[in-house]
């Protein structure tokens, strides 16, 4: 019972977070900023937008090639197909599942090509570290050549606090010390509960061990060169897929590049906060972008252009992950039982 409440928590929670973030920032709107809003959709040029599902879509190729470098050092060369099919049914059951993904990313390769889950498993959680650190990295860089509008995103992010109507608790600070500390609980229930069973901790320490031997195949393996390229390909084209995206719009085609990586870093912290950004991401983006566009002469924190624009890039991305993602998922399951242990 315990366990079937938490998961149901770990996927209500984020989802109920990006719902009232779509609410919460479509109501702070008035009229004309949401006539403005509708009317930037129906102004976007689907060519850029389709151009960036296709740069999106080679960085899951890139992604994909890069993961048989880290599986081939641990002694399982894989076939590309299989690699990619496993990558984008992961990307796909996180859109239903929050991280789900990983767990059903190792799972596929499991069955296409008999590589022991707990292996396969290690390796991806090897790549989201070198991936977060190239994050991290890009993040930093972007803040130094951008120090002075720090004061201008704060005063940013006070008035969209502000427009919540008054007296109104915010989601986050009413609930957020409740969440933290039924994490934590839940946390220690399920690790005394896991460490008192002889089965679960040999399975636990098992996986352990993978995800040790995991980040042992970045740092060993004899391909360092061509997964430096690939991780440097991924999170290009990923920045130019973000970039490209705004000249679907007249008015976001002249954001500078300042505000554009400031954008997708904000994307992308929407993204690691609510599994698939749903909400969040159009928001965050539209937050940010909006301190390098001209000031709302009607007033309010988010221009519905920059608002527009962050849908826009969400819908594109998911669509392309809904559509290619469920049609891998179907072929790796078509795969028959592994054919080594």
């Amino acid at each position: 019972m315990k366990q079937r409440v938490s998961a149901v928590l770990k996927v209500a929670l984020p989802l109920a977070l990006g719902v009232w973030l779509v609410f919460n920032t479509y109501n702070g709107l008035n009229g004309q900023q949401r006539t403005e809003l509708f009317d930037a959709f129906r102004q976007a040029n689907w060519w850029w937008l389709a151009l960036t599902i296709v740069l999106g879509w080679c960085s899951h190729l890139s992604r994909a090639w890069r993961w048989r470098y880290l599986l081939a050092h641990m002694g399982h060369p894989v076939r590309f197909w299989n690699s990619y099919n496993a990558v984008m049914a992961g990307y796909f059951m996180n859109m239903l599942i929050p991280r789900a993904g990983e767990v059903s990313r190792g799972l596929a390769l499991y069955r296409s090509e008999g590589v022991p889950f707990e292996k396969g498993f290690g390796t991806i959680l090897a790549e989201r570290a070198v991936d977060m650190l190239m994050l991290l990295g890009i993040a930093g860089v972007t803040l130094a050549l951008q120090w002075d509008n720090i004061g201008l995103l704060q005063e940013r992010v006070t008035a969209y606090r502000a427009g919540q109507a008054p007296g109104e608790p915010s989601f986050l600070s009413a609930w957020g010390a409740w969440i933290v500390a039924g994490l934590v609980v839940a946390g220690c229930a399920g690790a005394w509960f896991v460490w008192s069973r002889p089965a679960l901790r040999a399975r636990l320490l098992d996986a352990v061990r993978g995800v040790v031997a995991g980040v042992r195949s970045v740092l060993q393996t004899r391909h360092k060169a061509q997964f430096l390229f690939h991780t440097f390909l991924i999170w290009g084209l990923y920045i130019a897929m973000f970039w490209i995206g705004f000249l679907a719009l007249p008015t976001t085609a002249a954001v500078p590049p300042a505000g554009i990586m400031a954008g997708f870093i904000a994307g992308s912290i929407g993204i690691i906060l609510v599994q698939g950004g749903i909400g969040v991401y159009p928001a965050f983006v539209g937050l940010i972008v909006t301190i390098y566009m001209p000031a709302i002469p009607d007033g309010g924190p988010i221009r519905p252009d920059a608002l527009a624009m962050g849908w826009l890039l969400w819908a594109a991305q998911t669509v392309m992950v809904i559509v290619l993602g469920g049609l891998s998922l179907l072929l790796a399951a078509r795969n028959g039982k592994p054919t080594t242990a």
